[in-house]
């Protein structure tokens, strides 16, 4: 893959963004090398993302690649923050 960028819109934005994260944290999550897994319950094609932004704060993130002429870009659907909880647990399956 060719990841070149981000594709945001008024589609996707208000969505990640409703949950108090901002568009560079969950660039950033990218950037910082998360775990990715693919996501059951959609009816396309989508991925997670467990990482961290450039703060140290784990993020969820919920996206779709799309391919253009230009190449790949990461289209986020939905992010959030995550709780102490997911965190641990996440943390104990990665030691396994």
């Amino acid at each position: 893959m060719n990841v070149t960028g981000f594709d945001w819109d008024d589609g996707n934005w208000p969505k990640c963004g409703k949950h108090g994260v901002s568009k560079a944290e969950i660039e950033s999550v990218f950037k910082n090398t998360p775990a990715i897994y693919p996501d059951p319950f959609a009816d396309e094609i989508r991925l997670r993302a467990i990482g961290r932004n450039d703060d140290g704060r784990f993020i969820f993130t919920v996206f779709m690649m799309r391919n253009t002429d230009s190449g790949d870009l990461i289209r986020p659907l939905s992010a959030r923050y995550m709780h102490k909880k997911e965190i641990a647990s996440y943390e104990r399956q990665k030691e396994t």
